[in-house]
């Protein structure tokens, strides 16, 4: 769509106004970039702040383990039920206000969640998975259209501040803890990261798509769409190979810990290798989508990224203590470098902006439905089988699935929509 198609009844219609000083600092790419690394850090910081917790939860409220493992699990539902919605409102209100909208809804889902009640604990848990789809979904359209050129880059800076956030929540949560007097403090105080993001996001929202200093038209994320997205094979390479990453992730991340303990570890060596196994993942989030970026085709990283997870799962299966640290740091490659490339294989098979947002919209979708399903199945068949060999066993067979998805999804092919 063009903009002079564009009337008054959209609500981010172009101004042929001179634009103000507001307005060119808002699409300034620096101002840009500072909002998109502060939102990022909230996108896994509220949900990673309960784990190093959960025992003091679960204790103030006499929750069962399974219980107790449904405050990390809902909202990764709540992710994959409101991921397709998003688009739909990105088109409605503009990608801008649908961002500092859903920083208010994660910050007053954390705040619901240490209000006293069982069920507020859960529905805020539940408000937090759908404030980040919206930003999951949405992110992703912006860099494309805000950074067309360095769409992998971007993608990278932000997968990192992702991991970054929740490694600060995890490492932080237990001393706020302390700090606060009670682990409601504690998990309350992430609500004022959220908000000073969304204050720090505000003079985005007063963007208008005009020419700045002759950059040209700010094309928009709500323009046409792909039809007949959900048919074509390539983007359920994408959606299968997201959402079986994600699962190895969330799987690895609930048990790994547990897994290195029930083998004689001690519990605060298996609590250094996991900080560890998260250090090195920030690496990975950001040196693997800017290596794809400047690649034809991605397969050659998907091959690198799930031979890393098949290593370090063959270790743990093998020899877990002995090996516990190398295992660290494949893994740790792993989740965060195959994080950031099923993130940036959205970016660069899409052929604009709103493609972009519809592809994350439904490989989001797809993948956070197929990660809520790791941390629990692969509890139930540990508990079922008394051990870890055949979960773990499990996992292989789930990183086969994600070699023949991201192969497909790696080739140099471009979604585009017609017209």
């Amino acid at each position: 769509m063009s903009r002079t198609t564009l009337d008054a009844r959209t609500p981010y219609a172009p101004s042929t106004d001179a634009p103000s000083l507001a307005a060119r600092i808002a699409v300034h790419p620096a101002t840009a970039l500072i909002g998109i690394l502060l939102v990022s850090l909230n996108m896994r910081a509220a949900l990673s702040a309960v784990s190093p917790l959960l025992t003091d939860v679960s204790g103030a409220y006499g929750l069962s383990s399974t219980a107790g493992g449904l405050l990390t699990t809902l909202p990764v539902l709540l992710m994959g039920i409101t991921a397709p919605f998003v688009p739909k409102l990105v088109r409605r209100f503009s990608p801008e206000r649908v961002v500092l909208g859903a920083l208010g809804l994660l910050a007053a889902g954390v705040g619901l969640r240490v209000v006293s009640g069982v069920w507020t604990l859960f529905a805020g848990s539940i408000v937090i998975g759908a404030a980040i789809a919206l930003l999951n979904v949405t992110l992703p359209g912006l860099v494309k259209r805000d950074f067309p050129d360095r769409a992998a880059t971007m993608t990278g800076v932000y997968s990192t501040a992702m991991i970054v956030g929740a490694t600060l929540a995890a490492a932080l949560s237990v001393p706020m803890e302390h700090a606060f007097g009670g682990w409601q403090g504690s998990l309350a105080s992430w609500s004022v990261l959220a908000l000073f993001a969304g204050l720090v996001w505000l003079p985005q929202v007063r963007r208008r798509p005009v020419a700045v200093a002759g950059a040209g038209a700010l094309p928009q994320l709500g323009a046409a769409r792909m039809a007949g997205l959900w048919k074509h094979p390539l983007a359920w390479q994408l959606a299968l190979y997201m959402g079986m990453m994600s699962l190895l992730s969330y799987t690895l991340i609930a048990w790994m810990p547990t897994i290195l303990t029930d083998q004689g570890m001690d519990r605060g060596t298996a609590g250094a290798v996991f900080a560890f196994c998260n250090l090195v993942q920030v690496g990975g989030a950001f040196l693997v989508p800017l290596m794809a970026g400047r690649m034809t085709s991605q397969r050659t990283l998907v091959v690198l990224m799930v031979g890393c997870n098949v290593a370090g799962i063959s270790g743990l299966l093998l020899a877990p203590v002995g090996g516990a640290w190398l295992w660290a740091v494949l893994l740790g490659i792993a989740q965060g470098g195959g994080f950031g490339l099923a993130m940036a294989l959205i970016v660069l098979r899409a052929g604009g902006a709103a493609v972009a947002s519809q592809l994350s919209g439904m490989a989001q979708m797809v993948g956070y439905f197929i990660a809520a399903a790791g941390p629990v199945g692969f509890g139930a068949l540990h508990e079922a089988t008394g051990g870890w060999g055949l979960p773990l066993v499990l996992l292989l067979g789930c990183c086969g699935v994600a070699l023949g998805a991201g192969l497909g999804a790696g080739r140099a092919h471009t979604l585009r929509a017609a017209g």
